[in-house]
């Protein structure tokens, strides 16, 4: 069996008392037969931090963007045109809009996002998508920007199951955490019964929001395996069924060659 974590930051994970190292992490998913994980950036420091942290390794996979509540750390729109046109990049993100947490640049998130999006439409790399608090500013600029056309995903899902239909409607993919879970999530839960299997994605977007059993400690990506079988339970389906489309909805979203979705790749 084959999962993926599609979303998760690597460089937040405790390498002092849990981890030896990013090999130790790979082991211990590898292990619950997570073998692919997509380490998303949050700042462009961040990029090349994690960048550097992970090296060559086959498991990982990278993606570059500036999160909407990191505007007041530096960054240049070239300058991240430039670090995700790199080979090794699949995806431009996370960015979004975050009203819950910050309402005073509205704008400056609103053109953050907009320049994402250009650039995945440029490079034809998808956009990782968060939100939280801002549902209709969000969709609007995923049409305005014709955000469809590099494709994309709204990761960590936590929206209704009206949002997920108009996802669905732009084309894109809608990733669930451990979020689903837990034991007030039943309007979630309603929501992942609605998307369907061929437009999922799972994700653990370590090391935040641990899944049940492991809520209230540090998540990591081997545990994308509990949220995996929390969602096939869901879904009626085996593990085994979502574990391979959820795989392939990952190669077909970010253009990967199909040995990249093997044990060998």
């Amino acid at each position: 069996m084959f999962l993926v974590d599609s979303h998760c930051h690597l460089d937040g994970l405790n390498y002092e008392t849990l981890h030896r190292d990013v090999a130790d992490v790979v082991a211990k998913a590898g292990a619950r037969d997570v073998h692919l994980m997509l380490a998303v950036a949050t700042t462009l420091a961040g990029f090349r931090k994690t960048r550097d942290l992970i090296g060559q390794r086959n498991e990982v996979l990278l993606s570059c963007g500036i999160h909407p509540l990191n505007l007041d750390e530096p960054y240049d729109f070239d300058e991240l045109r430039q670090l995700a046109a790199g080979a090794e990049v699949i995806a431009l993100g996370e960015t979004g809009l975050d009203y819950y947490y910050q309402q005073d640049n509205k704008a400056e998130q609103q053109t953050s996002l907009r320049e994402h999006i250009r650039i995945g439409r440029q490079l034809n790399k998808p956009v990782i998508i968060h939100t939280r608090a801002a549902r209709d500013d969000t969709l609007a600029i995923l049409r305005e920007e014709r955000a469809g056309e590099c494709g994309g995903v709204l990761h960590c899902f936590t929206e209704d199951t009206e949002t997920a239909r108009v996802l669905l409607d732009l084309g894109f993919y809608i990733s669930f955490s451990g979020m689903v879970t837990f034991r007030n999530a039943e309007p979630l839960r309603e929501a992942a019964r609605y998307v369907p299997l061929d437009r999922l994605l799972v994700e653990t977007d370590s090391p935040y929001l641990a899944p049940v059993p492991f809520r209230g400690k540090e998540n990591q990506p081997a545990y994308v395996r509990d949220v995996a079988d929390f969602m096939a339970g869901l879904k009626g389906v085996t593990i085994e069924a979502l574990a391979q489309a959820t795989t392939a909805n990952f190669g077909q979203l970010f253009h990967l060659e199909p040995v990249r979705l093997t044990r060998a790749g």
